[in-house]
């Protein structure tokens, strides 16, 4: 597995990669199973797969949540060699940001619904980042989970708008035994907090609209952001305590 710490790292690695179709995992680490569901897709679709790995600090609206983020960058290093990526992207803050975040990517209908609504500039942050990657690995495929369902779709469009050639792949959500959808964050909560934790999937498939189901999930203890139907498909943020969890579902799916 290569290791690429540098832009320059990388481009003198991807020089060995012409001719190859190479898919591109983007993470902030914390790797989990719905991280290597991508890696596997990208490995059966490319002739190579890199992964990268960058926190970024422009997508969290409050420096507490960024400060919380689980890093384990060891752990995510073994984890991406068992799976045998071909290289692994972890480029410093100062090469993705020279100018201090002065330039950005910013959308102007969709990033300010949902979650964009509760998180000023999140989305800002996460395209800009997005484009970096994006133009700095040139890969044909980069995969993207569909639990981040409003990303997916603003990730798309911006490829889309700026004419970019790296197809954008949406994977299906990976989640706990219980229904808890995999996310790095679910490391934070408490013992209780994740005993409770995975009715939020359980609500949005058994309500039979947003206003009962926003209703149930503030009962059962829940801070609600939202809880929306959009694209055929049922979107829910909540917090339990300081940790917030989204996850969705396809409408057609819901059991009542």
């Amino acid at each position: 597995m290569n290791l690429c710490r540098s832009i320059a790292d990388w481009r003198a690695l991807r020089s060995t990669f012409v001719g190859r179709t190479l898919g591109l995992v983007p993470t902030m680490g914390a790797l989990h199973e719905g991280h290597l569901s991508l890696v596997q897709r990208s490995q059966r679709e490319n002739a190579a797969t890199v992964v990268s790995i960058f926190i970024n600090p422009t997508q969290f609206d409050q420096p507490q949540d960024f400060d919380r983020y689980p890093r384990q960058t060891e752990h995510d290093l073994a984890l991406l060699k068992e799976a045998a990526v071909d290289a692994v992207f972890l480029p410093p803050r100062d090469e993705i940001y020279p100018d201090a975040y002065r330039y950005r990517v910013s959308e102007s209908e969709l990033s300010l619904r949902l979650c964009g609504a509760h998180r000023p500039g999140h989305f800002d942050g996460m395209l800009t980042v997005v484009m970096k990657l994006l133009n700095i690995v040139r890969p044909a495929r980069a995969y993207f989970g569909e639990k981040d369902y409003q990303q997916l779709l603003l990730v798309r469009g911006m490829a889309r708008a700026f004419l970019l050639d790296t197809e954008i792949v949406g994977c299906p959500i990976v989640r706990e035994p219980d229904g808890l959808a995999m996310s790095s964050r679910n490391q934070n909560l408490d013992a209780a907090q994740r005993r409770l934790a995975p009715s939020l999937h359980q609500v949005l498939r058994e309500c039979k609209d947003t206003e009962s189901a926003q209703t149930r999930l503030q009962q059962l203890g829940f801070d609600v952001d939202y809880v929306e139907d959009f694209d055929g498909r049922r979107l829910a943020a909540v917090r339990l305590g300081s940790t917030r969890l989204i996850d969705n579902v396809p409408v057609e799916e819901k059991v009542s």
